[in-house]
């Protein structure tokens, strides 16, 4: 990764896509719509991306008496990659969701709901608000915690040192999880037009529609490699044909493509 500050001819090549690149020189507004996971970053370092979204971050960063090279670096490392590790190997399955996905829901729920609330109560009168959807994300987000937790704390540890003859019974519980978070995310595209924004929708609206749709893609991904990858490893009879809502009906397909 590198960055350098030369009259807004500043770049950084992102890391999961090569031929993506974010410049100084970009309004910070586009950047929040396209990066999700920016406005958490502008919120921190109190650069206007809604209202003052028209300017390039290299103007905003100086204004603000900030290191634009910096901030680039720093909205770089929201870009993720999706590839599984070259082995299948329970350890370095189980190392890579907790550090892809894991982390990464904690990081951006708590941002999701914070646009939401800003969005539903600035355009209350705008008929195609998502009305409900700051709680519904809540929701989400608690049933998320409570999830990972017991996969942490309970399932992750016993798959690390080989299972047991009675791993089925949690993992049978997880996937039934999953099922649930799948019609959570059947609603969620309910609620928010399949994440597509109204026309002459506002800059955090637009941002906010970005993160869920990136959140939809890696709650189905995480779902994807532990159903169809992780699980049928400890399984006797694999169960890997459950789905996970209509949102995930694709999780089976998807194993050849990502396994």
């Amino acid at each position: 990764m590198n960055a350098r500050i030369d009259h807004l001819q500043t770049s950084v090549e992102t890391p999961s896509t090569p031929h993506a690149t974010l410049h100084a020189d970009q309004q910070i507004g586009q950047i929040a719509v396209q990066l999700p996971g920016a406005t958490a970053v502008f919120r921190r370092l109190k650069l206007d991306f809604c209202c003052g979204g028209q300017v390039s971050l290299s103007k905003a960063a100086s204004d603000k008496g900030l290191d634009a090279a910096v901030v680039l670096k720093e909205l770089a490392a929201l870009q993720r990659s999706d590839s599984v590790p070259e082995t299948t190997s329970p350890s370095a399955l189980i190392d890579h969701i907790l550090a892809r996905y894991h982390e990464v829901h904690r990081q951006q729920l708590p941002e999701l709901i914070r646009m939401a609330r800003r969005v539903e109560a600035v355009h209350r009168d705008n008929p195609q608000v998502p009305a409900g959807l700051a709680d519904h994300l809540e929701s989400m987000h608690e049933e998320l915690l409570s999830h990972m937790l017991k996969e942490e704390q309970v399932l992750f540890p016993m798959l690390k040192t080989g299972g047991n003859p009675f791993v089925g019974q949690p993992i049978g519980m997880l996937r039934a999880e999953h099922v649930s978070h799948g019609e959570a995310l059947d609603k969620l595209n309910a609620l928010t037009n399949d994440a597509t924004p109204p026309q002459g929708a506002c800059n955090t609206w637009r941002a906010l529609y970005a993160g869920i749709a990136q959140l939809g893609d890696d709650l189905i991904n995480h779902i994807h490699l532990e159903n169809n990858v992780l699980f049928p490893q400890f399984e006797a009879s694999p169960t890997s044909s459950q789905g996970c809502g209509p949102s995930g009906c694709a999780c089976s397909d998807a194993a050849t493509q990502q396994a």
